[in-house]
């Protein structure tokens, strides 16, 4: 489903020096395969993210998903391939403040290549439990509530590949807990790959697939010699 090779990804200091975050020679995630990666702050886990989502253009090295070569494509094309292809789970849930539960959701699944099914969208929001929150705001919900229309957002489309950013970490304990047995049940249901990164160990030991970023990015190795 997913695989990465030498993977590279730098930034310009305010020194005007060249840093290399993410340095990442081999990675790969199975179809409907979950995967928690340990990653503390400043570790790199976010950029890698989002060079496989395609947000970021990587310096070099290959993202593959479901086949398609992400890191091979414009601007453009790695828009339509993210849209077909992930949902992403951001840990800010970057809900559109100005638009209802539902119109967050089927705003999100009009970038995709089904388009926008309102339908579609009223049952994915059913099943995360907010079926009786269509017509209300994000700042009319609890925390816990808008985590669920970013659960939602993310698996209207149907993706092949979900990718999860600290999601639970703006969540208490208990809330946190049920999000993220929503995810990966959703998850499972819908036959999509998860990668999940995260810092906090009770929700990685949720997971029975747990591998250490800073083993696999090389540039976080070279930084702590």
């Amino acid at each position: 489903m997913l695989t990465v090779v030498d993977l590279k990804k730098s930034f310009l200091s305010p020194e005007g020096e060249r840093v290399e975050i993410v340095s990442v020679p081999e990675f790969s995630l199975a179809g409907g395969e979950q995967l928690a990666l340990r990653g503390e702050s400043g570790s790199g886990k976010t950029t890698f993210l989002n060079l496989i989502a395609g947000i970021l253009a990587a310096d070099s090295g290959r993202v593959t998903i479901d086949g398609a070569e992400m890191t091979a494509l414009s601007e453009a094309k790695r828009d339509q391939l993210r849209a077909a292809k992930l949902g992403y789970i951001f840990q800010t849930f970057n809900l559109l403040q100005g638009y209802t539960v539902l119109e967050n959701v089927v705003l999100g699944m009009s970038f995709g290549p089904r388009g926008a099914d309102r339908t579609h969208a009223r049952a994915t929001l059913e099943r995360v439990g907010l079926g009786h929150r269509l017509d209300h705001f994000p700042r009319q919900l609890s925390t816990g509530q808008q985590q669920r229309v970013a659960v939602a957002r993310a698996l209207a489309n149907r993706p092949k590949l979900v990718l999860a950013d600290e999601p639970t970490g703006n969540l208490d304990r208990k809330h946190a807990r049920e999000a993220l047995a929503l995810i990966r049940e959703v998850c499972r249901e819908h036959g999509a790959a998860l990668l999940l990164v995260s810092h906090d160990e009770e929700v990685l030991s949720a997971f029975e697939t747990r591998k250490d970023f800073g083993v696999i990015n090389c540039a976080l190795t070279e930084t702590r010699k």
